[in-house]
């Protein structure tokens, strides 16, 4: 999805080895890729995140930077990074935004559209 001059790509992973389904503990893995399309560089300041799991349970996170970075990103760059998050089922829905920092201190929301957490096989 394009939005602000920027796209971001998800690609998520199902950690079997950290998991373990008797427990509800369910480890997902997501590599991140957020390209600037535009012509001015741009700074990722903060994120929040909405995780929905198969049951309905809900879970916000929000912090300033990812994974300890708060990377500026270039025109005609891009930055990728690797993070996970835990479910107490086997399917579940990731949601959320960036917040950016962009020419003239002026702040501006990256939406990262819904993309689903699945353990392999799950869903047909």
């Amino acid at each position: 999805m394009v939005n602000n001059n920027f796209t971001v790509r998800v690609l998520t992973h199902y950690v079997a080895e950290q998991s373990e389904p008797d427990k509800k503990r369910y480890v997902f893995s997501y590599t991140i890729t957020i390209e600037n399309n535009g012509d001015r560089e741009a700074q990722l300041l903060r994120r929040k995140w909405l995780v929905t799991d198969a049951n309905g349970k809900k879970l916000v996170i929000e912090g300033e930077g990812v994974v300890g970075e708060q990377p500026l990103i270039e025109s005609g760059e891009e930055y990728t990074y690797t993070s996970g998050t835990v479910l107490e089922t086997p399917v579940g829905v990731m949601q959320g935004f960036y917040t950016m920092l962009g020419p003239i201190e002026k702040e501006f929301d990256i939406e990262v559209t819904p993309f689903r957490l699945a353990m392999p096989n799950i869903l047909h």
